[in-house]
């Protein structure tokens, strides 16, 4: 209890799960100029665009630890559903369902580019999402968020018909200080080179 020393070149994170059990009613697609478009093997090297796009300013750092092997085969397994939110041409958003625990599934991704936040297409993207993962037989429907996302990402689960029923604490490598980030990324998450201790 209380307070507890980070490591030097680690961070912490706090980490909120949240679970949806039925499906709203209200999660109804409404007509948008915006198309979902499936990823597979063949787009690995635009899935690590819009990743790293989306991403960067929220310290997702997963996929970029991983080899191209294994991210294509995460994007070529069939109880993985990854999408590329289409605006015109243009990619401005990521979904990642992922149904490979039986029974359930999971928001592993969900984000968007800097300059459609704030602008309704997270809903869009939300309702697309709930409505893709009921039309499977799950009894639940789940994702984790942390301290280091949106500020706004918190309520807007909860708006969507989600519930928290956990909390962790994550502590990793600083992503900015191993070079799989720039040190401009995460404006939010404090970067410190030497950590020091005490007041």
């Amino acid at each position: 209890m209380g307070y507890s020393p980070v490591p030097p070149g680690k961070i912490a994170n706090a980490v909120t799960f949240l679970e949806m059990r039925v499906r709203p009613e209200n999660a109804t697609i409404v007509g948008a100029p915006l198309a979902l478009v499936r990823l597979t093997a063949e787009d690995l090297q635009d899935y690590r665009r819009l990743f790293r796009l989306i991403g960067e300013d929220w310290m997702w750092v997963s996929r970029l630890e991983m080899d191209d092997d294994a991210v294509r085969a995460i994007l070529s397994d069939p109880a993985v559903e990854m999408y590329a939110l289409q605006d015109g041409e243009r990619h401005i958003g990521l979904l990642e369902l992922d149904f490979r625990v039986s029974g359930e599934c999971e928001l592993v991704f969900f984000g968007l580019a800097k300059d459609a936040i704030g602008k309704g297409v997270g809903r869009f993207l939300m309702n697309e999402a709930i409505a893709k993962a009921w039309t499977q037989p799950i009894d639940r429907f789940w994702l984790h968020t942390c301290n280091f996302d949106h500020p706004a990402a918190f309520a807007f689960y909860q708006r969507s018909g989600f519930r928290p029923y956990a909390l962790m604490v994550e502590v990793h490598d600083d992503p900015r200080l191993t070079g799989l980030l720039p040190k401009t990324a995460a404006p939010h998450v404090p970067l410190l080179d030497m950590p020091r201790y005490g007041v």
